[in-house]
Order: C-alpha cells, then structure tokens, then sequence
C-alpha cells in the first residue's frame, strides 16, 4: 500500500472519528434536555461504535491508529517505520481538527472556538494517565492475541472508559488538541491540555513497558 494511501486513510479515520466525538456530543446535549449523564451515555456509545466502524474500515489501508501514540507504540514493535511516524501524526492532528470543522458545521457552529470545559486538577491527569494505559494496553495486547477482536476490543473499552474515568477517556493527543477548539459537551479548555498530554504520554510508556514484559516477541499467543 502506498504511503499516500496510508496517510490518506489515518486523515479521514481520524476526521471521523472527531466528528463521531463532537457531533454526538452536540446531538446528546440537544437532544438530552440538561441530563448530563443521558448526553454521556449518548457520547459515549457513539463514540465506541464508530471507532469499531472506522477501524474496520481503514485497518487494512493503514493500521487505524488514530492516535500518534498508537503509531509511535507501533514503531517501538517495528510495525511502522521510524520515518514514517512524524507522517503519521500530521495527517493525524490535520484529520482531527477537519472532523472537528465538519461537526460543527452540520450543527451550525463556529468553525473553530476555544473551549471553556474545564478539566483541571490530578484527578483529571491521573484519570487520563489510567485511560491511555487501558487503551494502549488493550491495543498492544489483541493485536497480538486477536488480532480480528481488536476493533470490537478496542470500542468496547473507549466506550467503558468514558464512564470509569473523571476525564472521560481522551487517551489520544490528536484528540486532546481538536477538542480544545470546540466549545462543546466534548471540549476541553486549552490550558487543561498540557496536563492532559503528558498523562497521555506517561500512560503509554508505562503500557509499552509491561507489554514488553507480557508479550515478549516471539510469544504471541491465541
């Protein structure tokens, strides 16, 4: 497959995937008449669903990762080259802020607006740093076991993690920076970001680190 394709493929997932998470999002809180936990519900399981879609979808074009730390997690395990992860995540973080352009023109918003949601404090940080390492762990560890369960895995977890988690489970820069402009039920403030990012990346490191431990190469078991 070429590495356009590839790109390609990681855009357009991506952009849909934040589309799936804002405009939910919006269509929940409308639709939720101030129930904050029924929006939940309905963001979280749109949510869930569509990654298994799009993973589905663009798995065979080019992995679904979504998430530059799933890419960057994939090329530790020499399933990406090095040269191509900062590919990777610039199609990554361009698919995520075009999703989120697209959801808020079919709900008639402002192409772009900073977010006031407020998401600050250790609970928060900590909450994402928990969310990555579930989600890459899930990740790391069907792709090697079930490899063909890895999608329903993958939104099954996303779809949990909205709800055991304070932060509701971003676990995906790309994510994090696209919700920043979305004054939304999905947004997050933009000095709430950093935070979240390095939580994100303390989770992933912590998640290769075991799976290494668990899943040694050459062990993959069924």
């Amino acid at each position: 497959m070429s590495a356009l394709r590839r790109l390609a493929a990681e855009g357009l997932g991506t952009a849909l995937l934040l589309a799936t998470i804002i405009g939910s999002g919006i269509m929940g809180e409308q639709l939720a008449g101030g129930n904050a936990a029924l929006a939940l519900i309905a963001n979280a399981l749109a949510t869930g669903a569509g990654l298994i879609a799009l993973i589905l979808a663009f798995g065979p074009v080019s992995g679904a990762h979504f998430n530059p730390l799933v890419s960057i997690a994939e090329a530790t395990r020499n399933g990406l080259r090095w040269r191509e992860v900062p590919l990777y995540i610039g199609a990554q973080i361009a698919g995520a802020y075009a999703g989120t352009a697209a959801a808020h023109l079919m709900f008639a918003k402002p192409l772009y607006f900073a977010s006031r949601h407020t998401r600050a404090g250790w609970p928060m940080i900590w909450s994402e740093l928990v969310a990555t390492f579930g989600l890459l762990c899930v990740i790391l560890a069907t792709s090697r076991t079930r490899p063909a369960a890895a999608p329903f895995a993958i939104g099954a977890y996303i779809t949990a993690a909205y709800w055991f988690t304070a932060s509701t489970c971003f676990a995906n820069p790309a994510v994090t920076l696209a919700r920043a402009a979305s004054d939304t039920f999905a947004g997050i403030r933009p000095d709430d970001v950093p935070g979240f990012l390095a939580a994100q990346t303390a989770g992933c490191i912590a998640a290769l680190v075991l799976s290494a431990w668990l899943f040694p190469r050459g062990n993959a078991t069924r």
